[in-house]
């Protein structure tokens, strides 16, 4: 069977399975890209350099739709061109030529769907008494890193090399609300031996919050809590000392309030296109990751206004 939408949409589980979106939520995706797809595409068409007429050359085998979906199947499954041609019947040039031409509008669309949480919106507090003095709305910070093949220039690769993996990796920071799980920012990847701290401090986050807004993160994240954007971390084992109870239960309390954002990030992980070995030798890569935090936010977005209800 030709993987199409006509046909893949028939069989729900599946279709999910191969995107991560339900069919409903697929179908807004469409409805949603479809302008800028057709802006897109006329820019292409009307350019300068173009030496065939509007409407000239072969046309492509793959309608707009069946086009997003080969890429959102790219980006969950990650098969390389040649197995996702044969899954639509189409040459592996015409899924090089998808796969490279639409990414961008999903990375417009993902960076559409990322809104900084309002302080301007009442919410009830349900924190442990623990964190009781810690801001009501955070954005929880994290990051992940993705394996990359090793640049064939020594000091490139040295660069690349991260030590505790003992691969060259690409790493990506993801900040989230706490309240709905929804990606909220994803600046520019890195190379992996960039210590968290020094992410943060160079994606200039911190500096772009609201007031009455505040940043979480774990112990990668030294000196959060002392930044004036209401930062707040677990608290560390002092050192020669056994960790104090209180601080057992205040670490409890702050990863329960954090969990959510490990939600949001294990959702994008499940995307293999961020999974994998990167075989585009780092090539678009921060367009690959906010493409990513698009579809996943589509996905929260039914949960926003149930977790916003226990929240208010």
């Amino acid at each position: 069977m030709i993987l199409r939408y006509d046909d893949l949409s028939t069989h729900p589980t599946v279709f999910k399975s191969m995107t991560g979106l339900r069919v409903a939520e697929f179908d807004a995706l469409v409805r949603d890209l479809w302008p800028r797809d057709q802006a897109a595409e006329q820019r292409r068409l009307s350019r300068p350099t173009r030496q065939r007429a509007i409407g000239a050359g072969h046309p492509c085998e793959l309608t707009a739709r069946d086009q997003l979906l080969l890429t959102v199947v790219w980006l969950r499954v990650y098969p390389t061109d040649e197995v996702l041609g044969y899954l639509f019947a189409v040459s592996d040039t015409t899924v090089g030529r998808t796969s490279t031409r639409l990414p961008p509008l999903l990375e417009a669309a993902g960076l559409d769907s990322m809104r900084l949480p309002d302080p301007g919106r009442k919410h009830r507090r349900h924190l442990a008494d623990l964190l009781a003095d810690t801001a009501d709305l955070v954005i929880l910070i994290d990051t992940f890193a993705q394996r990359v093949p090793r640049p064939r220039d020594r000091s490139a690769a040295d660069k690349r090399y991260r030590g505790k993996k003992q691969q060259h990796t690409r790493k990506s920071q993801v900040a989230t609300a706490a309240i709905t799980g929804q990606v909220v920012e994803v600046p520019d990847s890195v190379p992996g031996p960039t210590a968290d701290s020094t992410l943060v401090e160079q994606s200039g986050v911190l500096a772009r919050l609201p007031d009455g807004v505040g940043a979480a993160g774990d112990l990668g994240y030294v000196g959060l809590d002392k930044l004036p954007a209401q930062g707040v971390m677990p608290r560390r084992t002092p050192r020669g000392q056994a960790r104090p109870p209180a601080d057992l239960d205040y670490n409890r309390a702050f990863a329960r309030r954090r969990v959510g954002g490990e939600h949001t990030l294990g959702r994008m992980r499940r995307y293999q296109a961020l999974t994998q070995t990167d075989r585009h030798h780092r090539q678009h890569h921060p367009a690959r990751v906010r493409a990513v935090a698009g579809l996943v936010n589509r996905q929260l977005a039914r949960l926003v206004p149930y977790r916003e209800r226990l929240a208010s």
